[in-house]
């Protein structure tokens, strides 16, 4: 025999490979936990929890049979929402969605008006101009400042306003950072869009905002956004009692 594969070799000839079993790449690498992760998160930020009138509990095994797994990839996506924030865990009552207080709230505003207005400096010094000019798009339903579209349509592009401004900053850090912040950034800008008159404000705003951009006033933009989102904390102090 190894004889054989030494007269292979000189006659520049090895000997075949064995089969080899070939796979296509997975499409979905993600973990059970991953996926229960996403799907609760994605509730989670659906139900409004400002708008409910008590606390909502989450059934661990109800949700592991709405999902069609089983409850331990379930219990890992409950840690991880819980270590964000989003989810409290009570010792022998169960696992509840996080309503944050009128204070905390306020800290979250406060935190994300660092974050965006510093988005707002970056975008006027590197954005595009064709970036910024899907951020006036935005708007061509909401001329002259009026409400043109339902309340609800609003809030959905007030919050993709929002989002736009962080993802021009093109600072992965700061993207990063402002990710989890948005998430419940969102809950509460859903609830108080139809506060007040502060829909109507918002559009004025935003375009203020819009504006400052396109021209590349650094300090103006930063300044606007900067106080339009203390703005919002400004409100919660004052209005938002449904949260203490």
């Amino acid at each position: 025999m190894q004889d054989r594969t030494v007269t292979l070799q000189r006659a520049g000839r090895e000997p075949a490979a064995p089969p080899r079993v070939a796979l296509a790449p997975l499409e979905d690498t993600s973990t059970f936990a991953d996926r229960a992760y996403a799907a609760l998160k994605d509730v989670i930020v659906s139900l409004n929890v400002y708008d409910q009138p008590s606390e909502v509990r989450l059934d661990e095994r109800q949700l592991a049979s709405d999902l069609g797994i089983s409850r331990t990839p379930v219990r890992e996506a409950m840690a991880q929402l819980e270590r964000e924030g989003f989810v409290r865990s009570v010792p022998r009552r169960g696992v509840y969605v996080v309503r944050k207080t009128k204070a905390e709230v306020i800290e979250l505003i406060t935190a994300w008006a660092a974050l965006e207005s510093m988005a707002a400096r970056l975008i006027t010094q590197n954005a595009s101009d064709a970036e910024i000019a899907t951020l006036r798009a935005m708007f061509t339903t909401f001329e002259d400042g009026k409400l043109h579209a339902k309340l609800d349509e609003y809030s959905e592009v007030n919050i993709q306003f929002h989002q736009a401004i962080i993802g021009m900053s093109h600072n992965r850090v700061l993207v990063n950072l402002a990710e989890n912040l948005f998430t419940h950034m969102r809950m509460i800008r859903r609830k108080t869009i139809g506060e007040q008159d502060r829909a109507d404000r918002s559009i004025r705003d935003h375009m203020n905002i819009i504006e400052a951009l396109e021209l590349r006033d650094t300090e103006r933009a930063e300044a606007l956004v900067r106080d339009h989102a203390l703005g919002l904390a400004e409100h919660v102090r004052r209005y938002a009692d449904y949260l203490d």
